[in-house]
């Protein structure tokens, strides 16, 4: 049996800006300054949207909603090299200079309108304190890697983290974060995760659906998750996630209360988890994500990941 719903591997704009948050006119504005790259076409000649695509349109949507000016976007985007916590001479993590300068005078810009842009204002603060994109993520999510040493933390997890929050909400990515924790921590599970996620790459459109590397790459994830888990739980990290939901029912209350005696109304999107600097964003059901959020896997690896759960379904303890 294979999975009901397959994400499709590119989509259109539409599909696009409405996962972004956005509306497909200012991506087309994204287009014409050169900040977001044209994208390849379908047979009908539309835009058609691949995984990197949507990756940097979120990047583009959290650094605007920073109060950065587009074309400051641009040229942070072009400086960056895109990989988070990579070894540079000058130490920075996130940019060079060219992003501390654009950052520095930005923050300039609020402090001057501090009482109207103090939520603006937060987020750039804790981006040149994180010194990578890391800063535009909830600070829940940037909590939990203060005791990672710097560079442990590669840019496919921070996006992978992006794109949680964007569906799950703060609290879906702080919880996902404990898997990276651990795989920081873990010399032996990192280079296990990233063998077993070699394989699966390997599975590309080249490998029939019953080729028997599906089922093996699929019996050798499950065999890794499993020992994920248990350190997970040795760890203690486990418990962390305990003291985290805690932590967040009652940061959630304050903020309800606090909201109430302020009398602030949600936005017009209908509320939703905080974002960065307390924003109110709104999160999507898996279903919508699924629609929307392209991923360019072949049949063979989607098969390999149907397998993968099926095993984790049989060790599953029963009631």
């Amino acid at each position: 049996m294979h999975l009901s719903f397959v994400p499709p591997r590119r989509v259109k704009i539409g599909d696009a800006a409405a996962f972004a948050g956005t509306t497909p006119r200012a991506i087309r504005h994204y287009h014409a300054i050169g900040l977001l790259p044209e994208p390849e076409r379908g047979g009908d000649g539309r835009r058609r949207y691949g995984h990197q695509d949507m990756i940097r349109l979120l990047w583009i949507r959290r650094m605007a909603g920073a109060g950065i000016a587009l074309d400051d976007i641009r040229d942070a985007l072009t400086a960056d090299t895109g990989t988070a916590g990579d070894d540079r001479e000058d130490g920075d993590r996130g940019g060079g200079d060219g992003i501390a300068l654009i950052l520095e005078r930005l923050e300039n810009s609020l402090a001057a309108q501090e009482a109207v842009l103090r939520r603006q204002r937060i987020v750039v603060q804790r981006m040149r304190a994180e010194g990578s994109r890391m800063g535009l993520l909830s600070d829940v999510v940037t909590d939990r890697f203060k005791s990672l040493p710097e560079g442990a933390l590669r840019q496919g997890e921070l996006d992978t983290l992006l794109v949680t929050e964007r569906i799950f909400g703060p609290l879906g990515a702080a919880v996902q974060a404990t898997r990276f924790i651990a795989l920081a921590t873990h010399p032996a599970l990192r280079e296990e995760s990233d063998r077993v996620d070699a394989a699966e790459e390997a599975l590309d459109d080249t490998v029939a659906v019953d080729d028997p590397r599906v089922a093996r790459v699929a019996a050798e994830r499950h065999a890794f998750e499993g020992a994920l888990d248990a350190f997970i739980e040795e760890s203690g990290l486990a418990g962390d996630d305990d003291a985290l939901f805690e932590a967040w029912d009652a940061r959630d209350s304050a903020t309800t209360d606090q909201e109430e005696d302020d009398g602030e109304e949600e936005d017009d999107d209908g509320g939703g988890d905080r974002g960065s600097g307390g924003r109110r964003t709104r999160t999507m059901s898996a279903f919508e994500a699924v629609g929307r959020m392209p991923y360019d896997f072949s049949p063979a690896r989607l098969r390999c990941m149907e397998l993968a759960e099926q095993l984790a379904a049989q060790d599953a303890p029963t009631a």
